[in-house]
């Protein structure tokens, strides 16, 4: 049953209905945000279907701002829908789209109120022009984009990681099992342990190797760079494109391409991309501009990167951000992978 607020409490696996498009326009302000979270014309075209929750986005993560989760509420996502950047200049990202709830309804509930309008008479011409700021027209940087992304921070709250709650939630909406928590915690107080300089990192090290060996798992994430402090990182161009394969190189193979800070040109390898090495994946498409949630402005790589099908961050390493149900994609370097002929 839908509140006054519009939440519906909906867990992973529940099968929705995308609401109307008048129904959604009138629970927006004239920049087309709902609790500053932008319903976007990318969205649009998913009005009226029947769609399944993937994951219920309770919390979120926004590192750019910081590595502490984010409270977001009553918020889903829905299978891997995705932005496709068409109303913002071709942004490359992907994200995974937030649906708050008001936005939706349970697809057996045919007798669903409306939801609570705001009152603003937002139109789909609104909606267009909540995508940049207008202020930027003539900024010599070029114009601000404004998405979900841009305004997760504007749209959440603060949510330390030691808060017990969001984990029961976690388990409650569906969204993990009592296994990936369990073993999440476990490799914090492990990584904890290994780096307190007590002389236990490289046994400790050594040891998580050989068990994921034996269990079919993926080596220590948190290793260091091997390219010496003030040694430009190695460059590699590959004729690689959308829909060929490519085989992941090895993790020691790609921490002698990181500096001290796990970097490349500027280009962040993440823990969470450990368990996708040497493996055969398919190039879901190349990246050479995003919107950089920060600024707002777009970016254009000097040179290309990947996105790797089926290789998203699922936060089982982080600390401040553990369990986080974004999804976001990983970016890989062309000296990260083979072609494979």
């Amino acid at each position: 049953m839908t509140t006054k607020s519009g939440a519906l409490g909906l867990k992973a696996g529940e099968w929705v209905v995308v609401r109307s498009r008048a129904e959604i326009l009138a629970t927006l302000d004239k920049n087309g945000q709902l609790d500053k979270m932008p319903f976007m014309p990318e969205m649009l075209q998913y009005a009226g279907q029947k769609l399944q929750v993937s994951k219920r986005a309770h919390k979120t993560c926004d590192p750019i701002n910081g590595l502490e989760s984010r409270a977001l509420p009553d918020t889903v996502h829905i299978g891997d829908l995705r932005c496709d950047g068409s109303a913002h200049a071709d942004c490359q990202a992907g994200c995974l789209f937030f649906f708050k709830e008001a936005w939706l309804k349970r697809a057996d509930d045919s007798s669903a109120a409306p939801p609570p309008a705001s009152g603003a008479q937002c139109t789909e011409e609104d909606l267009q022009r909540g995508t940049l700021l207008p202020e930027t027209a003539g900024d010599k940087d070029g114009v601000t984009y404004v998405c979900q992304a841009t305004q997760v921070n504007a749209a959440t709250t603060p949510l330390p990681w030691y808060r017990v709650s969001q984990y029961a939630e976690d388990l409650a909406s569906g969204n993990t099992t009592i296994g990936r928590v369990i073993n999440a915690f476990s490799f914090w107080t492990w990584h904890t342990i290994a780096g307190a300089g007590l002389g236990l990192g490289a046994p400790m090290r050594w040891l998580y190797d050989r068990w994921q060996k034996l269990i079919g798992g993926s080596p220590y994430p948190w290793r260091p760079g091997k390219v010496p402090k003030g040694k430009s990182t190695p460059a590699l161009q590959l004729d690689i494109h959308e829909g060929e394969y490519v085989r992941t190189k090895s993790y020691r193979e790609i921490l002698e391409t990181l500096d001290g800070e796990w970097k490349n040109r500027g280009l962040y390898f993440d823990a969470e991309m450990v368990p996708y090495t040497e493996k055969k994946l398919k190039v879901l498409k190349r990246v050479s501009r995003l919107i950089h949630e920060k600024t707002g402005k777009m970016l254009v790589f000097k040179s290309p990167c990947m996105i790797l099908e089926g290789s998203v961050c699922e936060a089982k390493f982080a600390k401040c951000r553990k369990l986080c149900p974004r999804g976001y994609y990983l970016y890989w370097r062309d000296i990260w992978v083979n072609k494979i002929s």
